[in-house]
């Protein structure tokens, strides 16, 4: 049984605590003062996620005029985030688009069916609550202790393909951040023999859909602090028993040490998925290694065999790294 709620969201006075009273008038100062520090830093976060998301949106032709965009709500922190960016950028984009949020109640055990509704009523965005016990299906089919994403995944993206048609949306919003596509990346060359990830834009496999990842150039952390800030009800992911030690976990905690250990790795790695030089991969289906000849004619792009690699060094001062001059 689904549920579609096309409402304006009530009506909800704002609450507020009484203000706090205090002799020391020095304490009261330094409260306002500080107060002011985080709302500059909220104001800069989400001129920034709006900068990233409508800069993604642009580049990638995401979004046109009159497309009906379904957005998919897990219950996670970057789903909400990708709405409540959405929402702002549809008030003041040049351009006419609606927006659908879509969720998939799978039924799993101990779900709080009630959080999402409520939440989405109350921004007023029209919704659509789809009811399918794939639960079930993956526990019946899935050996005890196995891991249950792969299977999971491939039931909700077909339900959802389908929910799409009957919505009448020409597009598919998924909450896909940077980190997501960088995980990917690395679980494909590590597991899958791939140089694969994410794209922020694709045609689905059945040719009939087109799915966007407008978050493609944010941070998880900025989604992480903004779920925070706006104090989105989050539903937790692990309802179904999925596995806490899963290859992606570990990918993703992997990057988190690198950013911390090494500021601007994982956005010079991000950069580089969008600075490919095929002619210096070993992908014959993408440059014709066989017929390349000399041509007399230089290059940009050309090997620099003899030439030093000019990247930075390592800091001397990390433990365990050792810097090595070539000759």
């Amino acid at each position: 049984m689904s549920t579609v709620v096309n409402e304006a969201p009530p009506t909800n006075p704002a609450l507020s605590a009484p203000s706090g009273w205090t002799d020391e008038p020095a304490e009261a100062a330094a409260g306002g003062a500080a107060r002011m520090k985080i709302e500059r830093e909220t104001h800069k976060l989400e001129k920034r996620l709006c900068r990233e998301v409508g800069k993604a949106i642009v580049d990638f032709n995401m979004i046109e005029e009159g497309d009906k965009v379904m957005v998919c709500m897990s219950g996670g922190k970057d789903s909400y985030a990708l709405l409540d960016i959405l929402l702002k950028l549809k008030a003041r984009a040049p351009i006419h688009f609606d927006l659908v949020a879509v969720n998939l109640d799978q039924k799993q055990p101990g779900f709080p069916e009630h959080v999402l509704p409520e939440y989405l009523a109350s921004t007023g965005v029209p919704f659509h609550i789809e009811n399918e016990d794939t639960y079930s299906i993956v526990k019946k089919l899935i050996p005890e202790g196995k891991t249950t994403c792969s299977l999971c995944s491939r039931l909700r993206r077909g339900i959802l393909y389908r929910v799409a048609d009957e919505l009448g949306c020409t597009k598919i919003a998924l909450g896909h951040h940077r980190d997501d596509i960088l995980q990917t990346l690395l679980l494909n060359m590590f597991f899958g023999g791939k140089m694969k990830s994410m794209p922020p834009k694709l045609v689905s496999d059945d040719g009939k859909h087109v799915v966007i990842r407008p978050l493609a150039y944010v941070a998880e952390k900025d989604t992480a602090r903004w779920a925070a800030h706006r104090n989105f009800p989050i539903i937790p992911c692990n309802l179904c028993g999925s596995q806490e030690n899963l290859q992606r976990k570990q990918v993703g905690e992997m990057l988190r040490e690198w950013e911390k250990r090494f500021p601007g790795r994982v956005e010079n790695m991000f950069n580089a998925l969008q600075n490919v030089v095929p002619s210096h991969l070993l992908d014959g289906s993408l440059y014709d290694f066989k017929n390349a000849k000399a041509t007399g004619i230089a290059s940009e792009d050309g090997d620099k065999a003899f030439d030093k690699d000019e990247f930075a060094a390592p800091s001397p001062s990390l433990p365990g790294v050792q810097v090595v001059q070539l000759s």
